[in-house]
């Protein structure tokens, strides 16, 4: 039987594989400690009640026929009040187009914008952006980030490719890393993007710019989310956000996601979603606009929704140290934003009580799962090289109870290698 060479060749999610594992020993009884999606247990994390009455009762009135093809008014014009009021950024609602989530705004950016064979750059780990390149037939040019930079890329590693690109991936509050660009980094990125744009005839098509945002809520401590426009005006031009409420509010099944950006690049989107039908329900649309008239609640929500995440992180991320400091050749980056943190196992070569060779990042993620019941994602899953050493730990189905479980059983297994 034969499909599509785009269908042959496309590559499953590693994630979802590792999933499947996990859910398999589940099943079986173990307790597992599942800290591999980026998803959030309700029972932990449940979404704002109001909104959760509001969409009943927009069910309860029938709401649940099409909605508008660029999302319902009342929810793009709430969007661009919450825009202007928490993130100091000024798009009119018909710069503006809701989605069922995040997936189909960037779906629909990279078709709005990348040809076969235009050139795409992205840093790795990040979420994605590789799947979308191949699905466009179009040339990625790839950046290894380091831990020395939180796994953030810099104009450095970006200026040797800009002369060749058409679109530029970023993401900040980082997925996997859960780490943000600086005031200065995303700056020099876009004094990059501004200066190759001028050297180019208008005939050409820019370099543009998609930044995800989906976690921009979520930042702890002194930590601060800088976005291109607010930093550079001059990059509205070329910007391309992806936004929503999946992970501020703990919403990732409620399918309502957003982008903004140049009026006639959002309605070429909205004309791509139109024969994809990748569509918020009317029914979530018009309830999340009724909750985001109220920015106090919203603001109150957001405050709790960080305090529990970030209580979870700094366990996880205390209990690293503390292993570290033990002597265990573990380490983690200090947690800035998202719910996830950065983790480091530098087991390569060591050995198991049964004198197997912990030789290859799968060996060690299978070790972790079958000895310390701990299920996190590789950044190799995350097109980062499949040797690295560097994992995603990932909170929002975790009990906080659960921390310091997990860290023990996390040294227990720890104590077993030579």
């Amino acid at each position: 039987m034969k499909v599509s060479k785009l269908a042959e060749n496309i590559i499953g999610s590693e994630i979802i594989k590792l999933a499947g594992e996990v859910n398999e020993k589940i099943k079986q009884g173990e307790k597992i400690y599942n800290l591999t999606i980026g998803d959030f247990n309700p029972n932990e994390f449940p979404i704002p009640s109001e909104l959760k009455q509001f969409i009943i009762d927009e069910y309860n009135a029938n709401q649940t026929n099409y909605p508008a093809a660029d999302g319902m008014l009342e929810l793009r014009t709430a969007v661009s009040n919450l825009l202007k009021q928490r993130g100091g950024l000024d798009y009119k609602a018909d710069e503006i187009l809701i989605a069922g989530g995040a997936r189909p705004v960037i779906y629909s950016i990279f078709k709005a914008l990348v040809d076969p064979n235009d050139t795409v750059i992205f840093a790795v780990p990040s979420w994605n952006n590789n799947h979308y390149t191949y699905l466009n037939g179009a040339t990625a040019v790839v950046i290894e980030a380091t831990p020395e930079q939180n796994f953030m890329p810099s104009a450095d590693d970006i200026k040797p490719h800009i002369s060749k690109a058409n679109f530029v991936a970023l993401c900040s509050p980082q997925n996997p890393t859960g780490t943000v660009f600086t005031k200065e980094g995303l700056e020099e990125i876009c004094d990059l993007i501004l200066e190759e744009n001028k050297k180019r005839d208008p005939s050409q098509k820019p370099v543009y710019l998609m930044y995800d945002q989906i976690y921009w809520a979520l930042t702890f401590g002194d930590v601060k989310h800088y976005n291109p426009v607010i930093l550079r005006p001059e990059m509205r031009d070329y910007t391309i956000f992806v936004d929503g409420i999946s992970k501020s509010l703990a919403a990732t099944g409620v399918r309502v996601g957003w982008s903004m950006g140049p009026k006639f690049i959002i309605d070429k989107m909205k004309a791509i979603l139109t024969h994809v039908g990748a569509w918020a329900p009317k029914a979530e649309q018009l309830a999340t606009a009724k909750y985001l008239t109220d920015l106090n609640s919203y603001d109150a929500f957001i405050d709790l929704q960080k305090e529990k995440i970030s209580a979870r992180l700094t366990g996880f991320y205390k209990g690293f140290q503390a292993l570290k400091a033990a002597g265990y050749k573990v380490d983690a980056i200090t947690p800035q934003a998202a719910i996830y943190l950065t983790v480091q196992f530098n087991l390569h070569g060591q050995k198991t009580a049964n004198g197997t060779v912990l030789a290859t990042t799968k060996d060690i993620t299978k070790y972790l799962l079958d000895e310390a019941k701990l299920a996190i994602v590789p950044f190799s899953a995350f097109g980062a090289s499949a040797d690295s050493s560097w994992y995603r730990l990932s909170v929002g189905t975790c009990k906080l109870e659960d921390v310091d479980g997990a860290i023990a059983n996390l040294k227990s297994a720890l104590s077993k290698l030579s």
